[in-house]
């Protein structure tokens, strides 16, 4: 027992340090080379910016411009996840150094990449923080009308479903996992090979959740309370690579945050939001507490609810349909005059709440 929690917090630490080693190194070089983007993508929301980085007149009310127009300047790095998945290979690679330099059973017991629960989430993580890099880099730079907002979203969608193909086919056929828990009973949903499609809905559903970005800490922080609780539920299942693979993501989020107190000086992008959704969706599954991501996720899954409302009620009712002032829900919040720091905060809380509920139920 004292050897597994040694092997939890010790990668915690080495994370953090190594984190807050490579972040200014990083952010140095973002803005030297200024990684922000020249207009943020729609995503849902009802609100674009123009060339210059300010909110476009006629997509908002003038109330929301009054709040926005100064903060909303486009001069911060939109590609900060690299400070996450970034601070995890390291930490990764310095705890195999430790076990070639001083081999014995305990460095040893260090490692955290196994091939039965962590190598799906790790490759989950860094194959999605890849793709969304490339994105981040098309909208920064590809030339004017070329890619100017990113991959196209059918293009991002499909290579989702192809990586989400890949993971399910995995785990159907090398893990033999074709069912889904049900809490609070002992019944199970089974599923078959069908569990492949399961898989790829689920990992969309999370996909979509990466509209959360966008305030200063909100989805690190949203983000930061999903991994720690799914670090203890794998603890407690006695995955205790999982759980280390989890609470390490969860200590270069708070990295992350470290550097994102108001003003941020670097969002997630979509290299840091699509690795971290992506490699969620795996935790779940090999966690086997699918139904319980609505809950623990439960900020996510409000927020990607909010955008998809709002698309529906405009393409049925037209654009004075709107249900919310502006979409994904936290710019709503933003636009009816709630400050940014008291939105994150808020956001803080509920999914902390949420997080413990999931761990929770996960225990009956």
């Amino acid at each position: 027992m004292s050897l597994n929690l040694i092997k939890l917090f010790l990668p915690i630490i080495v994370t953090f340090f190594v984190g807050m080693m490579i972040t200014p190194i990083l952010t140095n070089w973002m803005y030297k080379y200024k990684l922000w983007k020249r207009s943020a993508r729609k995503n849902g929301a009802d609100h674009v910016l123009d060339e210059k980085g300010k909110m476009h007149p006629d997509a908002i009310s003038k109330e929301f411009q009054k709040i926005t127009n100064e903060q909303e300047e486009i001069r911060t790095p939109r590609v900060g996840g690299i400070v996450v998945w970034a601070s995890v290979l390291l930490t990764s690679f310095l705890m195999f150094v430790a076990f070639v330099i001083f081999p014995n059973e305990t460095t040893s017991k260090l490692e955290f990449v196994s091939k039965n629960q962590t190598l799906l989430p790790f490759i989950a993580l860094i194959m999605g923080g890849v793709v969304g890099l490339v994105d981040d880099f098309l909208t920064i730079r590809a030339p004017q009308g070329t890619f100017v907002n990113g991959l196209p979203r059918n293009y991002m969608i499909g290579l989702i479903v192809i990586l989400g193909t890949i993971f399910g086919v995995w785990f159907f056929t090398k893990l033999g996992i074709t069912s889904i828990a049900i809490p609070f009973s002992e019944w199970r949903i089974e599923f078959g090979w069908l569990i492949v499609p399961v898989f790829i809905i689920v990992t969309m559903g999370t996909f979509s959740s990466g509209v959360i970005d966008g305030i200063d800490g909100l989805a690190g922080g949203v983000m930061a309370s999903i991994f720690s609780a799914y670090s203890l539920i794998s603890y407690f299942n006695n995955q205790i690579d999982l759980a280390v693979f989890c609470a390490v993501v969860t200590a270069a989020l708070l990295v992350f945050l470290w550097f994102n107190v108001p003003p941020a000086r670097f969002y997630l992008g979509e290299t840091g939001m699509l690795g971290l959704t992506l490699s969620l969706a795996v935790v779940a599954f090999l966690t086997d507490s699918v139904l319980l991501l609505p809950i623990i996720g439960f900020p996510l899954v409000i927020t990607s609810l909010s955008s998809f409302i709002q698309i529906v009620s405009k393409k049925i009712r037209g654009p004075e349909g709107k249900v919310f002032r502006v979409a994904p829900i936290h710019h709503h919040f933003e636009a009816i005059g709630w400050s940014r720091p008291k939105i994150t905060m808020r956001y803080w809380i509920i999914s902390i709440f949420f997080a413990v509920a999931g761990v929770i139920i996960s225990l009956f």
